[in-house]
C-alpha cells in the first residue's frame, strides 16, 4: 500500500517552514482507496514569492485547521503504507518536523519519484514534476497546489510501476510488509485480487517472485494455485506470503508482460520456456507457373516464412480460413488434392489459378494481402486496445516490424505525438517470440484499432 503525498509550505528558513496545504491519496497500486485534502493554518505568514507561486494567501488560511487538528487523520491514512512523493525528502522532512513539534516521532518508509524517474526514464530532459509530466503527455491541473501535484504524481507513479519490469519497487514493499508479520491466509490473499485480466506475481517472505503468470481472471487463477494438488503446487502454496498483480486491460499486453518478465525474473516455480514459442510456420513459395503457394511445415528458419503457429493444425486451419476470405486456390495451398481444377472453381469462388487461367500478378497480389493482414514485417504502427480503466487506452508500438514496448494513455494526443508515446511506453525486447504473440493475437481479435505511423 502506498500514500501519494504533496505538501505546500510557507517558505522561509530550513526547518522553520509551516504547512499551508496537504493532499494525501492512499493508493493500492491500482486505484485510490482513501484521500485527505486540506488547507492548514501554519500560524505564521507566507513568504510573498510562495503566495505568487501557489495562490494561497494568509487570508485563506485564517479559518483552516491547525496542524495538530489534522495530525491524527494523517497518521491514520498513512498507517502501514509507503510514502510516495516527488522529491520525497522535502515532504517527509516537513511532516517529521511538524510532528516533532507535537512531541511525536513520525516514521514511514519513503519512495521518491524523482529518483525512480532518473532510473526508469533516463532520457528525460528535466525531472521537475511540471516538465516531466508535460513531456509524458500527463494532464495536470492546479499546478503548485497540493492536490493538483498529488494527482499528477499518482499518474507518474503508475507509469513508473509499469516500467519497472524487474519489479524492484514491489519487491522492496513486500519485503517490508512481511518482515516480522504473520502472513495473511490464502483466503485473504485471494479476496483482495481482481477478477480482471493482467499479470500476477507470487512472492515469498523475502519479497522475491517465485511464480508469475497471466490470466483473464486473476482471482480465479490464483485460487486454482491454492487449491491444486501435487508436490510443486504444495510447495508454492507453502512459500507464497503475498500475491501482487498488475491489471493490463487486455490479454495482449498481459501476454507480452508475462513473456518479458519471465525472462527477466526467472521465478523458481515457473517452467523454463522454450527458445521459440512457435513450432510450425506457413511458408510462401512460388510454383513453376509463378503462383505463390502456402506450405505448412515445422519451423525451419526465417526464409520465406510468412506466419508462425503453435501447431500444425492451427496453421492449416488458418491457411483454409484466408483461402476462403481472399478467394485463393485450395489446390495451390494444399487443401485440395484435385487433379484438375479445385471444387471452388466450379462454385465460382476460385478464379482458375489451379488450371492456370487466372492472371498471376492479380492472384499473387491477393496472396500478399492475406499475408500482410496480420503480419508485422517492416511495418511501423501503433496497436490501440482497451486500457486498465474507463477513459484509458493501451498503446503497443511497432517500428519497422520490431516490437518496441507498450504504454497506457489517457489522451489521443499521447498516441499521435510519437515523441511523447516513446517516453510513455515501457521499453521491451522485441524478437520472433513477441512478433508471434502479437500476430497470433491479431489473427484472433478483430476490431483492434491499428494506426500506421
Amino acid at each position: 500500500m502506498y500514500v501519494i503525498l504533496d505538501i505546500e509550505t510557507t517558505g522561509g528558513k530550513y526547518n522553520e517552514e509551516g504547512i499551508t496545504e496537504i493532499a494525501i491519496h492512499r493508493f493500492d497500486g491500482h486505484k485510490v482507496v482513501d484521500k485527505f485534502i486540506s488547507l492548514v493554518n501554519p500560524e505564521k505568514d507566507i513568504q510573498p514569492f510562495v503566495v505568487k507561486l501557489t495562490g494561497i494567501n494568509n487570508k485563506m488560511l485564517r479559518t483552516a485547521p491547525k496542524f495538530h487538528e489534522v495530525a491524527k487523520r494523517i497518521i491514520e491514512i498513512t498507517q502501514d503504507a509507503v510514502l510516495v512523493a516527488h522529491n520525497a525528502q522535502f515532504d517527509y522532512r516537513i511532516l517529521r518536523t511538524e510532528y516533532r513539534r507535537l512531541g511525536y516521532n513520525f516514521e514511514r518508509k519513503t519512495i521518491c519519484t524523482v529518483d525512480l524517474s532518473k532510473k526508469l526514464l533516463p532520457d528525460a530532459e528535466s525531472y521537475s514534476l511540471g516538465k516531466l509530466v508535460r513531456s509524458l503527455g500527463i494532464p495536470v491541473s492546479d499546478r503548485h497546489r497540493a492536490n493538483g501535484d498529488a494527482l499528477a504524481t499518482i499518474k507518474l507513479f503508475k507509469l513508473l510501476l509499469s516500467k519497472d519490469s524487474n519489479k524492484s519497487i514491489i519487491k522492496d514493499v513486500v519485503r517490508d510488509e512481511t518482515l516480522g508479520e504473520l502472513s495473511p491466509t490464502q483466503l485473504d490473499i485471494v479476496e483482495q485480487l481482481p477478477s480482471e485480466v493482467g499479470v500476477y506475481y507470487m512472492h515469498n517472505k523475502d519479497g522475491d517472485i517465485i511464480f508469475l503468470g497471466k490470466s483473464n481472471n486473476i482471482k480465479k487463477r490464483v485460487n486454482q494455485h491454492f487449491t491444486n494438488d501435487g508436490e510443486k503446487a504444495r510447495k508454492l502454496q507453502k512459500e507464497t506470503k503475498k500475491v501482487s498483480y498488475e491489471k493490463t486491460g487486455n490479454e495482449l499486453i498481459a501476454l507480452l508482460k508475462e513473456n518479458e518478465e519471465l525472462a527477466k525474473n526467472r521465478p523458481i516455480y515457473n517452467v523454463l520456456r522454450k527458445n521459440k514459442l512457435f513450432s510450425h510456420a506457413v511458408y510462401v513459395t512460388e510454383n513453376n507457373k509463378g503462383y505463390f503457394t502456402f506450405n505448412v511445415k515445422k519451423n525451419i528458419g526465417k526464409r520465406n516464412r510468412a506466419m508462425t503457429f503453435n501447431g500444425f493444425h492451427s496453421a492449416k486451419n488458418h491457411v483454409f480460413k484466408i483461402s476462403q476470405e481472399f478467394h485463393l486456390c485450395d489446390k495451390l495451398n494444399g487443401i485440395s488434392e484435385a487433379k484438375g481444377n479445385c471444387s471452388k472453381y466450379n462454385e465460382g469462388k476460385c478464379q482458375g489459378a489451379c488450371i492456370d487461367r487466372e492472371n498471376v500478378e492479380a492472384y499473387n497480389e491477393r496472396v500478399s494481402q492475406a499475408i500482410n493482414m496480420n503480419c508485422l514485417l517492416q511495418k511501423s504502427l501503433v496497436i490501440v486496445d482497451k486500457g486498465r480503466e474507463l477513459g484509458e487506452s493501451s498503446a503497443i508500438l511497432i517500428k519497422k516490424g520490431h516490437f518496441m514496448g507498450f504504454g497506457f494513455v489517457d489522451l489521443n494526443y499521447q498516441i499521435n505525438n510519437i515523441h511523447i508515446l516513446e517516453s510513455v511506453i515501457t521499453n521491451m525486447n522485441g524478437n520472433e517470440n513477441t512478433n508471434h504473440i502479437i500476430e497470433s493475437y491479431l489473427r484472433k481479435r478483430k476490431g483492434v484499432k491499428i494506426l500506421e505511423l
